[in-house]
């Protein structure tokens, strides 16, 4: 039982900081609904701080009411006649463009935010480790023994083909490569194609064509390698090897300026949506070890996020925190923008549903009730997500 109360308290701890992520991340997705509504002169009834029940009133400007609400993970804005035509000034009765683009408008708040804050984590300094990713082993039959070399070894030779222990990896898919961390990056980046690597051997440059499968037998990874970083290690008695350190131990201090980085952070969500497909499709096709995040869980819901922020805050520093809520800016627009009843995604396919029909339009009736149905099954799978994450946390 102390154990479990510990744990709480270490959750309570961590939720803190991640509902306070969480409700400006809403919040701003919300100003951009509010904002757009306001634009097109559709009436905004409330914008709300939490959800609801309402704690109070905090004032009223306009036609607006700005509300502070008891459940303090997230916000929304009511906006007059979001079903229902009969109003002039309501939603529903505004242009399809733009009830499109009111619903939208929350989309893309949090893809720009996203944007700023991953371009802003490039501006603040971290440290790269240059300790080299070395080939420590080849799996006999993969693509990596079987890889093609091009390029001349420096006493004229031909190189040996195939990809072989000590080879040090430089680049890959025209990526630099400094460690076995931006190797593994930049190796599940290219899942399904034929990477090309440069490699340093016996101190000459080669390059090597090497296909990164899918689904490849456990262990073994997409291509086929176990790396590492270079060591030098003294002999014990019996010939093995003891006392290993790393050869090169050197790390560089590396930031951006602001038009250097906020294109890097462009890259990284770009990056960070090909992983994620990446991601999906070797889950959904089963096999062995090219998945991403073997080690952690497909799903993770509130209580799992929490714990994740409590962790960066702890161990990872302002940079890495500031990654993670770009990124979850990211998936927030990413979810809401799915097809998915009470979503975003979910009215904007009502709107291209009406276009579809010519105009007529679903009843109102219909179309509440399929949202608060899809609403409804949402909260029951963040209830079994949550159970799950709990589950996981406690033992």
């Amino acid at each position: 039982m102390i154990f479990l109360a510990f744990d709480g308290v270490a959750i309570l701890r961590a939720a803190v900081p991640f509902i306070s992520l969480l409700l400006i991340l809403v919040l701003i997705h919300e100003f951009g609904h509010f904002l757009a509504a306001k634009a097109f002169g559709i009436k905004v009834l409330e914008f709300g701080i939490g959800f609801p029940p309402r704690a109070k009133t905090m004032f009223t400007k306009g036609e607006t009411e700005y509300t502070l609400n008891w459940l303090p993970i997230g916000g929304f804005v009511r906006l007059l006649g979001e079903e229902d035509p009969s109003d002039p000034r309501s939603l529903a009765a505004a242009p399809r463009w733009q009830r499109l683009t009111v619903m939208a408008a929350g989309v893309i708040m949090n893809f720009v935010l996203a944007l700023f804050l991953m371009g802003v984590s490039f501006m603040v300094p971290r440290d790269r480790a240059l300790t080299q990713a070395q080939i420590v082993d080849v799996a006999q039959g993969s693509p990596a023994a079987e890889a093609r070399i091009d390029g001349t070894m420096r006493d004229g030779t031909a190189p040996v083909q195939g990809i072989q222990p000590g080879d040090i990896i430089t680049e890959v898919e025209g990526r630099d490569i400094a460690n076995t961390s931006e190797m593994v990056y930049a190796n599940r980046l290219n899942l399904g194609k034929t990477q090309e690597w440069t490699i340093i051997r016996a101190g000459s440059t080669l390059t090597a064509h090497v296909y990164a499968r899918w689904h490849p037998p456990a262990g073994q990874g997409p291509t086929g390698v176990r790396i590492g970083a270079p060591q030098t290690c003294s002999v014990d008695a019996q010939g093995e090897p003891t006392n290993c350190q790393l050869k090169y131990a050197q790390t560089e201090s590396v930031s951006y300026p602001p038009w250097e980085a906020f294109p890097k952070g462009a890259q990284s969500l770009v990056d960070t949506m090909v992983l994620t497909v990446n991601e999906i499709r070797v889950r959904i096709g089963g096999g062995g070890g090219a998945s991403v995040n073997d080690d952690q869980p497909a799903f993770t819901g509130p209580v799992g996020i929490a714990d994740t922020t409590g962790t960066l805050i702890k161990e990872a520093g302002w940079r890495s925190l500031i990654e993670f809520a770009a990124l979850l800016s990211l998936n927030l627009a990413i979810f809401n923008a799915l097809p998915i009843p009470m979503l975003d995604g979910g009215r904007m396919f009502f709107v291209v549903l009406e276009i579809l029909r010519g105009g007529r339009r679903i009843s109102p009736e219909k179309e509440a009730l399929v949202h608060f149905a899809g609403f409804a099954l949402m909260m029951a799978g963040v209830l079994v997500v949550t159970y799950f994450d709990i589950a996981r946390l406690v033992t």
